[in-house]
């Protein structure tokens, strides 16, 4: 597609994002899009996030890719990916503008069971999104949830196999134990990083009141404690939260079982149901009790379409996707945690509440 830049709309790690303007209309692409650019020679995340959206078209909670493309842009290479423009701004912005900087309890139910909706597609799709957070979550025009920035997303452990373990992935106020601790980053992550969501959204302040990153890190992968509970959220929405904040990942809430719980089960949204399969072809049951999980299978000989194209990559970006698998696991939680507090980035500025980063 033909297409012009058009005024930078926000920076991040991996580039930039801009409006972009089709040269010519078309009914096939929306003309209300953004472009989200790097430099081709370190591209390798944006690369990973535009293979992923390419597997979950078709999800109305998940932000829609129209497409990438490389430009030469003052003597430099650019790799870019089209999507879809929400004009709503990011959750963490809806709350910042609201009078109190939270928001009411029927908008967070509503919110919430968008995102559910949207998790149960990408992890029944394979995927663990490994970085939700406020920021991440866009609003388009009429307020529909869309689950953006799937840079850092990866294959389910239990699809792949158990090599990439290790990774250190996220923003660290919305981390779960088993991250923090063991390296392990499944689906269950995803729905602890959920329930931080949804208790900054009824608050207005993060789960974690702690600027101190060795304390923030002990707290989480340490011991019984478990992130406040919002006062004025219901007891609908703390026994919600109850489900999210389980220490044990494998006694956590699945997306699907958190979409039958009464905090959103009756909350009405406008978005077609999204329906899936397993393999076989039948609709996928829910668990009966939180205990009622299925045993994970690991299918080693199942390559996905993603790491078939990823072996297909021009060098540099293959190699930095390849870079992720580096390193080796702590053999116990007290000696991760001391490699994790031990370590410093650059960018990272760990006290300011609007400053965390996302860890690569």
């Amino acid at each position: 597609m033909d297409w012009i830049r058009g005024e930078t709309v926000g920076h991040g790690s991996f580039g930039k994002v801009s409006f972009a303007i089709p040269r010519k209309q078309s009914t096939l692409f929306s003309p209300s899009m953004v472009v989200k650019s790097s430099s081709a020679s370190c591209s390798a995340t944006l690369i990973n996030e535009k293979l992923i959206l390419d597997e979950l078209k078709g999800c109305p909670q998940v932000i829609n890719c129209l497409g990438d493309s490389y430009t030469y842009e003052n003597g430099e290479k650019l790799y870019n990916v089209l999507l879809e423009y929400a004009s709503g701004g990011a959750l963490s912005d809806k709350l910042k503008n609201s009078g109190d900087h939270r928001l009411p309890e029927f908008k967070v139910r509503k919110y919430t069971k968008a995102l559910l909706r949207g998790l149960h597609y990408v992890h029944k799709s394979g995927y663990v999104h490994c970085d939700i957070k406020l920021q991440n979550i866009l609003l388009g025009e009429n307020g529909q949830v869309k689950i953006a920035d799937f840079g850092l997303a990866k294959r389910s452990e239990s699809m792949k196999d158990d090599k990439l373990r290790c990774e250190l992935r996220g923003t660290p106020l919305y981390m779960s134990p088993e991250m923090v601790t063991g390296g392990e980053q499944d689906t269950p992550s995803d729905i602890w990083a959920l329930g931080c969501v949804v208790a900054e959204m009824a608050t207005g302040t993060p789960v974690w009141r702690c600027s101190d990153m060795s304390k923030l890190l002990m707290n989480i992968g340490v011991g019984d404690q478990l992130p406040d509970f919002p006062d004025k959220l219901s007891e609908e929405g703390k026994d919600f939260l109850g489900k999210c904040f389980v220490k044990d990942p494998k006694k956590r809430w699945t997306a699907e079982m958190l979409l039958k719980h009464p905090f959103v089960a009756d909350q009405d949204y406008d978005d077609d149901t999204v329906t899936l399969t397993c393999e076989s072809g039948n609709p996928s049951t829910s668990p009966r009790c939180p205990f009622d999980f299925p045993d994970w299978v690991s299918d080693d000989s199942a390559q996905s379409s993603v790491t078939r194209s990823i072996t297909s990559l021009p060098s540099p970006a293959f190699q930095e996707l390849m870079n992720l698998s580096d390193g080796s696991r702590s053999t116990s939680p007290a000696e991760r945690l001391r490699g994790l507090v031990s370590e410093r980035r650059p960018e990272s500025k760990w006290s300011a509440g609007d400053g965390w980063v996302s860890v690569r």
